[in-house]
C-alpha cells in the first residue's frame, strides 16, 4: 500500500512540474485597448466566449495613480481603456482585435464621437512583440481594405502601467443600463458603426 501510494505522489509531482506532462488548464492572456469611452468598450467584448475579464483603466500617460477626474480633464497624457483578461485555447488574440476595430473610429483624432481629447484617443496596447505584430498587421489590412476615407490612425505602443478605474466605473452599463443607453444613444457611437459596418457588425 506504501508504495502504491508513494508511486501516485511521485506521478503527481511529474505532472506538476514537468512541462512534457503538465496540462496547463489556467492560461491567460492579457489585451488592452483604447476605443473612448470605456463603458462603451466592455460589452462588446464580455459577451465574447473566452473572455474571462474587462476592467476599465487608463494608461499611457505620465501621472501616477490618476483619478477619472484627472484623466478626463486632460493633460495627464493618459487615455481610457479597457483591459482583457482572456482565455486564448477558446478566443484569439486576432478575434479580439476585430472586435475593437468595429467598435471605434480608427480616423478620428484624440477624440471618440462626443468624447474629445487625447484620453479619449484610440490606441493598441501591447503586452508582447507577437500582439505588437498582429496589431500592426491588422492596421494595415484594415487602412488597405478601401472602407474608410480618411487615414486609419489608431495609435500601437507598448502598454506601461495600467491603472484600474474607480469601482462605479467598472461594468457600468450593467449598474446603470438606463443612463448606460442614453448616453451611448446620444454619443452616436452606434450610429456611426453601423453605417460603416452595415450588416457586418459584431
Amino acid at each position: 500500500m506504501r508504495s502504491i501510494l508513494l508511486s501516485l505522489f511521485v506521478c503527481s509531482a511529474l505532472l506538476s512540474t514537468n512541462p512534457v506532462f503538465a496540462m496547463n488548464t489556467s492560461q491567460t492572456e492579457k489585451a488592452t485597448f483604447a476605443g473612448g469611452c470605456f463603458w462603451c468598450m466592455e460589452p462588446p467584448f464580455d459577451k465574447l466566449d473566452g473572455v474571462i475579464s474587462t476592467t476599465s483603466g487608463y494608461t499611457g500617460g505620465h501621472v501616477k495613480d490618476p483619478t477619472y477626474k484627472q484623466v478626463s480633464a486632460g493633460g495627464t497624457g493618459h487615455t481610457e481603456v479597457i483591459q482583457i483578461v482572456f482565455d486564448p485555447n477558446r478566443v484569439s488574440y486576432e478575434k479580439l482585435l476585430e472586435v475593437f476595430w468595429r467598435n471605434i473610429d480608427p480616423t478620428a483624432h484624440d477624440r471618440q464621437f462626443v468624447d474629445i481629447g487625447d484620453q479619449y484617443r484610440s490606441a493598441i496596447f501591447y503586452h508582447n512583440d507577437g500582439q505588437k505584430r498582429l496589431a500592426e498587421e491588422s492596421r494595415t489590412a484594415l487602412a488597405a481594405s478601401g472602407r474608410f476615407d480618411k487615414p486609419v490612425i489608431t495609435e500601437i505602443t507598448a502598454l506601461n502601467t495600467f491603472y484600474p478605474a474607480e469601482t462605479y466605473h467598472q461594468d457600468y452599463y450593467q449598474k446603470n443600463p438606463l443612463r448606460y443607453k442614453f448616453y451611448r444613444y446620444n454619443s452616436g457611437r452606434d450610429q456611426y458603426l453601423d453605417k460603416v459596418w452595415k450588416d457586418e457588425r459584431k
